[in-house]
Protein backbone atom coordinates (compact mmCIF):
# COMPACT_ATOMS: atom_id res chain seq x y z
CA UNK A 1 0.00 0.00 0.00
CA UNK A 2 1.24 3.48 -0.76
CA UNK A 3 2.25 5.42 2.34
CA UNK A 4 0.16 8.30 1.06
CA UNK A 5 -3.48 7.69 2.16
CA UNK A 6 -4.72 9.99 -0.59
CA UNK A 7 -3.21 7.94 -3.38
CA UNK A 8 -5.82 7.91 -6.17
CA UNK A 9 -4.74 4.37 -7.21
CA UNK A 10 -5.79 2.84 -3.89
CA UNK A 11 -8.48 0.19 -4.28
CA UNK A 12 -11.15 -0.58 -1.67
CA UNK A 13 -9.54 -2.91 0.84
CA UNK A 14 -11.44 -5.84 2.31
CA UNK A 15 -12.18 -5.70 6.00
CA UNK A 16 -9.56 -8.36 6.87
CA UNK A 17 -6.82 -6.10 5.43
CA UNK A 18 -7.65 -3.16 7.73
CA UNK A 19 -5.34 -4.41 10.50
CA UNK A 20 -2.47 -4.61 8.05
CA UNK A 21 -3.25 -1.14 6.71
CA UNK A 22 -3.34 0.23 10.22
CA UNK A 23 -0.08 -1.47 11.18
CA UNK A 24 1.61 -0.02 8.11
CA UNK A 25 0.30 3.44 8.87
CA UNK A 26 1.46 3.13 12.50
CA UNK A 27 4.96 2.24 11.37
CA UNK A 28 5.07 5.11 8.89
CA UNK A 29 3.69 7.53 11.44
CA UNK A 30 6.09 6.78 14.26
CA UNK A 31 7.19 9.94 15.97
CA UNK A 32 4.09 11.91 14.95
CA UNK A 33 3.57 15.08 16.91
CA UNK A 34 0.32 14.22 18.73
CA UNK A 35 -1.26 10.91 19.67
CA UNK A 36 -4.94 10.39 18.92
CA UNK A 37 -6.92 9.86 22.13
CA UNK A 38 -10.36 8.45 22.88
CA UNK A 39 -12.92 11.26 22.89
CA UNK A 40 -11.12 13.35 20.24
CA UNK A 41 -13.31 14.80 17.49
CA UNK A 42 -11.49 14.25 14.20
CA UNK A 43 -12.06 14.89 10.51
CA UNK A 44 -10.94 12.56 7.78
CA UNK A 45 -11.36 11.30 4.23
CA UNK A 46 -12.71 7.88 3.33
CA UNK A 47 -9.97 6.04 1.42
CA UNK A 48 -11.34 2.47 1.32
CA UNK A 49 -14.61 0.62 1.94
CA UNK A 50 -14.97 -2.98 3.08
CA UNK A 51 -17.92 -5.25 3.75
CA UNK A 52 -18.80 -3.80 7.17
CA UNK A 53 -16.39 -0.91 7.80
CA UNK A 54 -14.75 2.02 6.06
CA UNK A 55 -11.10 3.03 6.25
CA UNK A 56 -10.51 6.73 7.01
CA UNK A 57 -7.37 8.87 6.74
CA UNK A 58 -7.52 11.26 9.69
CA UNK A 59 -4.45 13.44 9.22
CA UNK A 60 -0.74 12.87 9.20
CA UNK A 61 -0.24 9.15 8.69
CA UNK A 62 -3.05 8.09 11.02
CA UNK A 63 -5.86 5.91 9.71
CA UNK A 64 -8.99 4.67 11.42
CA UNK A 65 -12.03 2.48 10.87
CA UNK A 66 -15.73 3.28 11.19
CA UNK A 67 -18.75 0.98 10.93
CA UNK A 68 -20.82 1.23 7.75
CA UNK A 69 -23.93 0.69 9.90
CA UNK A 70 -23.81 4.39 10.78
CA UNK A 71 -24.31 5.32 7.15
CA UNK A 72 -26.95 2.78 6.12
CA UNK A 73 -30.35 3.98 4.91
CA UNK A 74 -32.93 2.45 7.30
CA UNK A 75 -35.27 1.67 4.39
CA UNK A 76 -32.91 0.38 1.69
CA UNK A 77 -29.99 -0.78 3.80
CA UNK A 78 -27.56 0.92 1.38
CA UNK A 79 -24.52 2.60 2.91
CA UNK A 80 -24.55 6.31 1.98
CA UNK A 81 -20.79 6.72 1.94
CA UNK A 82 -18.18 6.75 -0.83
CA UNK A 83 -14.44 6.92 -1.23
CA UNK A 84 -13.36 10.53 -1.04
CA UNK A 85 -16.15 11.60 1.37
CA UNK A 86 -15.13 13.88 4.23
CA UNK A 87 -16.52 12.84 7.61
CA UNK A 88 -16.35 14.10 11.19
CA UNK A 89 -16.45 11.54 14.00
CA UNK A 90 -15.35 10.86 17.56
CA UNK A 91 -12.57 8.46 18.54
CA UNK A 92 -13.97 5.68 20.75
CA UNK A 93 -10.84 3.53 20.76
CA UNK A 94 -7.36 4.95 20.28
CA UNK A 95 -6.02 1.51 19.37
CA UNK A 96 -5.14 0.40 22.87
CA UNK A 97 -8.05 -2.08 23.03
CA UNK A 98 -8.59 -3.35 19.51
CA UNK A 99 -5.32 -2.45 17.83
CA UNK A 100 -7.12 -0.03 15.48
CA UNK A 101 -8.31 3.53 15.87
CA UNK A 102 -12.10 3.22 15.95
CA UNK A 103 -14.44 6.09 15.09
CA UNK A 104 -18.07 6.63 15.92
CA UNK A 105 -20.11 9.27 14.10
CA UNK A 106 -23.18 8.92 16.26
CA UNK A 107 -24.32 6.42 18.82
CA UNK A 108 -27.83 5.01 18.75
CA UNK A 109 -27.60 3.93 15.10
CA UNK A 110 -26.45 0.68 13.54
CA UNK A 111 -25.18 -2.20 15.66
CA UNK A 112 -25.46 -1.57 19.40
CA UNK A 113 -22.59 -2.51 21.68
CA UNK A 114 -22.76 -2.94 25.47
CA UNK A 115 -22.07 0.25 27.36
CA UNK A 116 -22.66 2.55 24.39
CA UNK A 117 -24.35 5.18 26.54
CA UNK A 118 -21.55 5.07 29.12
CA UNK A 119 -19.13 5.45 26.24
CA UNK A 120 -21.11 8.41 24.90
CA UNK A 121 -21.12 10.03 28.34
CA UNK A 122 -17.40 9.49 28.84
CA UNK A 123 -16.30 10.78 25.44
CA UNK A 124 -19.03 13.32 24.63
CA UNK A 125 -20.26 11.38 21.61
CA UNK A 126 -23.62 12.40 20.17
CA UNK A 127 -26.45 9.88 20.37
CA UNK A 128 -29.56 9.72 18.23
CA UNK A 129 -32.93 9.52 19.91
CA UNK A 130 -36.62 9.70 19.08
CA UNK A 131 -38.63 12.33 20.96
CA UNK A 132 -41.63 10.22 21.94
CA UNK A 133 -43.61 12.52 24.19
CA UNK A 134 -43.92 15.58 26.40
CA UNK A 135 -44.00 15.43 30.19
CA UNK A 136 -44.27 18.00 32.95
CA UNK A 137 -40.62 19.04 32.95
CA UNK A 138 -39.50 18.24 29.45
CA UNK A 139 -39.49 15.45 26.89
CA UNK A 140 -39.34 11.64 26.75
CA UNK A 141 -36.61 10.42 24.40
CA UNK A 142 -36.10 6.82 23.25
CA UNK A 143 -32.40 5.94 22.85
CA UNK A 144 -31.15 2.40 22.20
CA UNK A 145 -34.47 1.06 23.43
CA UNK A 146 -34.16 2.96 26.71
CA UNK A 147 -36.21 5.89 27.98
CA UNK A 148 -34.23 9.10 28.55
CA UNK A 149 -35.31 12.52 29.80
CA UNK A 150 -34.50 15.85 28.18
CA UNK A 151 -35.35 18.92 30.31
CA UNK A 152 -37.48 21.50 28.50
CA UNK A 153 -34.67 24.05 28.76
CA UNK A 154 -32.28 21.65 27.01
CA UNK A 155 -34.29 20.73 23.92
CA UNK A 156 -33.27 23.76 21.85
CA UNK A 157 -31.46 27.08 21.84
CA UNK A 158 -34.71 28.85 20.95
CA UNK A 159 -37.92 27.28 22.16
CA UNK A 160 -40.77 26.33 19.88
CA UNK A 161 -44.11 24.70 20.59
CA UNK A 162 -43.47 21.45 22.48
CA UNK A 163 -45.52 19.44 20.00
CA UNK A 164 -43.11 20.43 17.21
CA UNK A 165 -40.42 18.15 18.68
CA UNK A 166 -42.54 15.03 19.17
CA UNK A 167 -41.84 12.38 16.55
CA UNK A 168 -38.51 13.96 15.57
CA UNK A 169 -35.24 12.02 15.47
CA UNK A 170 -32.65 14.35 16.97
CA UNK A 171 -29.09 14.27 18.23
CA UNK A 172 -28.34 14.57 21.95
CA UNK A 173 -25.48 14.59 24.44
CA UNK A 174 -25.75 12.22 27.39
CA UNK A 175 -25.28 14.30 30.55
CA UNK A 176 -26.14 11.80 33.30
CA UNK A 177 -26.62 8.06 33.77
CA UNK A 178 -27.78 6.72 37.15
CA UNK A 179 -29.31 3.54 38.53
CA UNK A 180 -27.64 1.25 35.98
CA UNK A 181 -29.33 3.06 33.11
CA UNK A 182 -32.73 3.51 34.74
CA UNK A 183 -32.22 7.29 34.86
CA UNK A 184 -30.72 8.86 31.75
CA UNK A 185 -30.61 12.61 31.17
CA UNK A 186 -29.74 14.11 27.79
CA UNK A 187 -29.30 17.60 26.33
CA UNK A 188 -29.73 18.81 22.78
CA UNK A 189 -29.08 22.43 23.65
CA UNK A 190 -25.51 21.68 24.66
CA UNK A 191 -24.90 19.97 21.33
CA UNK A 192 -26.40 22.87 19.39
CA UNK A 193 -24.32 25.38 21.33
CA UNK A 194 -21.14 23.43 20.63
CA UNK A 195 -21.99 23.26 16.93
CA UNK A 196 -22.83 26.98 16.92
CA UNK A 197 -19.49 27.77 18.59
CA UNK A 198 -17.61 25.84 15.92
CA UNK A 199 -19.65 27.52 13.20
CA UNK A 200 -19.16 30.96 14.80
CA UNK A 201 -15.39 30.55 14.75
CA UNK A 202 -15.56 30.02 11.00
CA UNK A 203 -18.02 32.88 10.52
CA UNK A 204 -15.90 35.39 12.43
CA UNK A 205 -13.02 34.67 10.06
CA UNK A 206 -14.96 36.11 7.11
CA UNK A 207 -16.84 38.92 8.87
CA UNK A 208 -15.53 42.40 8.19
CA UNK A 209 -17.05 45.83 7.70
CA UNK A 210 -18.18 46.16 4.10
CA UNK A 211 -18.65 42.44 3.52
CA UNK A 212 -21.89 41.17 2.00
CA UNK A 213 -23.35 38.28 4.00
CA UNK A 214 -26.40 36.03 3.98
CA UNK A 215 -28.39 35.02 7.02
CA UNK A 216 -31.74 33.94 8.41
CA UNK A 217 -34.09 36.22 10.36
CA UNK A 218 -34.48 34.72 13.85
CA UNK A 219 -36.54 37.37 15.64
CA UNK A 220 -38.22 40.72 15.04
CA UNK A 221 -38.38 43.58 17.54
CA UNK A 222 -39.66 47.16 17.40
CA UNK A 223 -36.10 48.42 16.92
CA UNK A 224 -35.06 45.96 14.22
CA UNK A 225 -34.49 42.31 13.30
CA UNK A 226 -31.89 39.77 14.44
CA UNK A 227 -30.22 37.67 11.76
CA UNK A 228 -28.27 34.42 12.23
CA UNK A 229 -25.14 34.59 10.07
CA UNK A 230 -23.91 31.14 11.08
CA UNK A 231 -23.38 30.95 14.83
CA UNK A 232 -23.08 34.74 14.95
CA UNK A 233 -26.10 37.02 15.29
CA UNK A 234 -26.28 40.41 13.63
CA UNK A 235 -28.75 43.24 14.09
CA UNK A 236 -30.63 44.91 11.25
CA UNK A 237 -31.63 48.20 12.88
CA UNK A 238 -34.96 49.62 11.74
CA UNK A 239 -33.11 52.55 10.13
CA UNK A 240 -31.14 50.11 7.95
CA UNK A 241 -34.09 48.13 6.58
CA UNK A 242 -34.37 50.34 3.49
CA UNK A 243 -35.03 53.88 2.33
CA UNK A 244 -38.69 53.92 3.36
CA UNK A 245 -39.30 55.72 6.67
CA UNK A 246 -41.48 54.97 9.63
CA UNK A 247 -42.12 51.29 8.82
CA UNK A 248 -42.15 48.58 11.46
CA UNK A 249 -39.65 45.75 10.84
CA UNK A 250 -42.56 43.28 10.61
CA UNK A 251 -43.76 45.15 7.49
CA UNK A 252 -40.47 44.34 5.76
CA UNK A 253 -39.36 40.97 7.16
CA UNK A 254 -40.67 37.84 8.87
CA UNK A 255 -38.95 35.15 10.94
CA UNK A 256 -37.35 32.56 8.68
CA UNK A 257 -36.64 34.95 5.80
CA UNK A 258 -33.24 34.63 4.14
CA UNK A 259 -31.67 38.04 3.64
CA UNK A 260 -28.55 39.45 2.03
CA UNK A 261 -27.07 42.38 3.92
CA UNK A 262 -23.90 44.39 4.28
CA UNK A 263 -21.84 44.44 7.47
CA UNK A 264 -21.71 48.10 8.52
CA UNK A 265 -20.44 47.79 12.07
CA UNK A 266 -18.44 45.41 14.29
CA UNK A 267 -17.88 46.68 17.81
CA UNK A 268 -17.68 45.37 21.39
CA UNK A 269 -20.81 45.44 23.51
CA UNK A 270 -20.39 47.89 26.39
CA UNK A 271 -22.02 45.48 28.85
CA UNK A 272 -20.81 42.04 27.82
CA UNK A 273 -17.64 42.88 25.91
CA UNK A 274 -18.74 40.53 23.13
CA UNK A 275 -18.56 41.70 19.55
CA UNK A 276 -21.75 43.05 18.01
CA UNK A 277 -22.46 43.01 14.30
CA UNK A 278 -24.51 45.74 12.63
CA UNK A 279 -26.13 44.90 9.30
CA UNK A 280 -27.82 46.95 6.58
CA UNK A 281 -30.23 46.17 3.75
CA UNK A 282 -30.27 49.85 2.85
CA UNK A 283 -26.56 49.79 1.94
CA UNK A 284 -27.21 47.27 -0.84
CA UNK A 285 -30.38 48.93 -2.16
CA UNK A 286 -30.48 51.48 -5.01
CA UNK A 287 -30.80 55.03 -3.68
CA UNK A 288 -34.15 56.29 -5.03
CA UNK A 289 -32.84 59.87 -5.08
CA UNK A 290 -30.52 59.00 -7.98
CA UNK A 291 -33.57 58.89 -10.29
CA UNK A 292 -35.83 61.35 -8.45
CA UNK A 293 -35.44 64.11 -11.05
CA UNK A 294 -36.68 61.88 -13.88
CA UNK A 295 -39.27 60.01 -11.84
CA UNK A 296 -40.79 63.21 -10.43
CA UNK A 297 -40.03 66.03 -12.90
CA UNK A 298 -40.92 69.64 -12.13
CA UNK A 299 -44.55 70.33 -13.03
CA UNK A 300 -45.65 66.71 -12.67
CA UNK A 301 -48.80 65.98 -10.72
CA UNK A 302 -48.53 62.88 -8.53
CA UNK A 303 -50.26 61.26 -5.59
CA UNK A 304 -48.62 60.63 -2.23
CA UNK A 305 -49.31 59.89 1.41
CA UNK A 306 -48.98 62.39 4.26
CA UNK A 307 -46.37 60.91 6.63
CA UNK A 308 -45.59 63.76 9.04
CA UNK A 309 -46.95 67.16 10.03
CA UNK A 310 -44.93 70.11 11.29
CA UNK A 311 -45.97 73.68 11.96
CA UNK A 312 -44.25 74.78 8.74
CA UNK A 313 -45.74 72.14 6.47
CA UNK A 314 -46.62 68.54 5.63
CA UNK A 315 -44.19 65.82 4.50
CA UNK A 316 -45.65 63.67 1.74
CA UNK A 317 -44.14 60.29 0.71
CA UNK A 318 -44.21 59.88 -3.06
CA UNK A 319 -42.25 56.58 -3.09
CA UNK A 320 -40.25 54.53 -0.54
CA UNK A 321 -37.43 56.84 0.54
CA UNK A 322 -38.73 59.88 -1.37
CA UNK A 323 -40.47 62.50 0.78
CA UNK A 324 -41.37 66.00 -0.30
CA UNK A 325 -42.43 69.07 1.68
CA UNK A 326 -45.68 70.95 1.10
CA UNK A 327 -45.23 74.32 2.79
CA UNK A 328 -48.18 75.36 4.96
CA UNK A 329 -48.82 78.28 2.59
CA UNK A 330 -49.33 75.85 -0.32
CA UNK A 331 -51.76 73.43 1.30
CA UNK A 332 -55.05 75.32 0.86
CA UNK A 333 -55.86 77.90 -1.83
CA UNK A 334 -59.06 79.27 -0.27
CA UNK A 335 -57.82 80.06 3.23
CA UNK A 336 -54.77 80.83 5.35
CA UNK A 337 -53.68 78.00 7.68
CA UNK A 338 -51.81 78.32 10.97
CA UNK A 339 -51.01 74.59 10.97
CA UNK A 340 -51.27 71.83 8.30
CA UNK A 341 -53.51 69.74 10.60
CA UNK A 342 -56.32 72.20 9.81
CA UNK A 343 -56.47 70.73 6.30
CA UNK A 344 -54.76 67.30 6.25
CA UNK A 345 -53.94 64.39 8.57
CA UNK A 346 -51.20 61.76 8.68
CA UNK A 347 -52.18 58.90 6.39
CA UNK A 348 -54.21 61.06 3.98
CA UNK A 349 -53.66 60.42 0.30
CA UNK A 350 -53.23 63.74 -1.50
CA UNK A 351 -52.50 65.05 -4.98
CA UNK A 352 -49.46 67.31 -5.24
CA UNK A 353 -47.54 69.18 -7.90
CA UNK A 354 -43.72 69.05 -8.03
CA UNK A 355 -42.28 72.57 -7.78
CA UNK A 356 -38.56 71.80 -7.39
CA UNK A 357 -36.25 68.75 -7.19
CA UNK A 358 -32.83 68.87 -5.46
CA UNK A 359 -31.41 65.31 -5.46
CA UNK A 360 -28.08 66.35 -3.94
CA UNK A 361 -29.85 67.84 -0.91
CA UNK A 362 -32.50 65.08 -1.02
CA UNK A 363 -35.26 67.69 -1.15
CA UNK A 364 -38.51 67.97 -3.05
CA UNK A 365 -40.79 71.02 -2.94
CA UNK A 366 -44.46 70.26 -3.46
CA UNK A 367 -47.73 72.15 -3.63
CA UNK A 368 -51.36 71.21 -3.13
CA UNK A 369 -52.64 74.59 -4.36
CA UNK A 370 -52.04 73.89 -8.04
CA UNK A 371 -54.25 70.85 -7.87
CA UNK A 372 -57.01 72.81 -6.15
CA UNK A 373 -56.67 75.62 -8.66
CA UNK A 374 -56.86 73.19 -11.56
CA UNK A 375 -59.97 71.66 -10.02
CA UNK A 376 -61.54 75.14 -9.65
CA UNK A 377 -60.56 76.06 -13.20
CA UNK A 378 -61.97 72.80 -14.53
CA UNK A 379 -65.23 73.40 -12.66
CA UNK A 380 -65.42 77.00 -13.94
CA UNK A 381 -64.67 75.86 -17.47
CA UNK A 382 -67.40 73.24 -17.30
CA UNK A 383 -69.83 75.85 -15.98
CA UNK A 384 -68.94 78.27 -18.81
CA UNK A 385 -69.44 75.54 -21.38
CA UNK A 386 -72.85 74.74 -19.92
CA UNK A 387 -73.90 78.40 -20.00
CA UNK A 388 -72.70 78.74 -23.61
CA UNK A 389 -74.67 75.68 -24.62
CA UNK A 390 -77.82 77.02 -22.99
CA UNK A 391 -77.37 80.44 -24.63
CA UNK A 392 -76.88 78.87 -28.04
CA UNK A 393 -80.01 76.86 -27.59
CA UNK A 394 -81.99 79.96 -26.66
CA UNK A 395 -80.79 81.83 -29.73
CA UNK A 396 -81.82 79.11 -32.17
CA UNK A 397 -84.84 80.14 -34.49
CA UNK A 398 -88.09 78.81 -33.15
CA UNK A 399 -90.58 76.83 -35.24
CA UNK A 400 -94.27 77.75 -35.67
CA UNK A 401 -95.08 76.05 -32.44
CA UNK A 402 -98.51 75.21 -31.16
CA UNK A 403 -101.77 77.08 -31.96
CA UNK A 404 -101.67 78.65 -28.46
CA UNK A 405 -98.15 79.97 -29.01
CA UNK A 406 -99.13 81.48 -32.40
CA UNK A 407 -102.14 83.17 -30.83
CA UNK A 408 -99.99 84.59 -28.01
CA UNK A 409 -97.51 86.03 -30.48
CA UNK A 410 -100.35 87.66 -32.49
CA UNK A 411 -101.77 89.33 -29.40
CA UNK A 412 -98.32 90.57 -28.41
CA UNK A 413 -97.88 92.26 -31.78
CA UNK A 414 -101.24 94.08 -31.50
CA UNK A 415 -100.21 95.53 -28.20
Amino acid sequence: MSSDPTDSDRKPAPEEDFAALFAASEAAGAGSERRIRAGDLVRGRVVAIGAETAFVAIGGKSEAVISLAEFRDPETGAANIAIGDQIEATVTDDGSRSGSIVLKKMLGRGGHVPGELEQALAHGIAVEGLVSGVNKGGFDVQILGLRAFCPASQIDVRRREAAAYVGQRLRFHVTKIEGSGRSIVVSRRRLLEEEAARLAATTWERLRVGATVQGTVTSIRDFGAFVDLGGVEGLLHVSELGYARGRHPSEVLKVGDTVEAQVVKIEPDAKTGQRRVGLSLRALAVDPWTTAATTFPVGATVRGTVRKLEAFGAFVELAPGIDGLVHVSRIAADRRLSHPKQAVAVGDEVEVTVLAVEPEQRRLSLSMIEGARRAEEAAAHAERQEEAAMLAKMQQPQGLGTFGELLRRSLDKKR
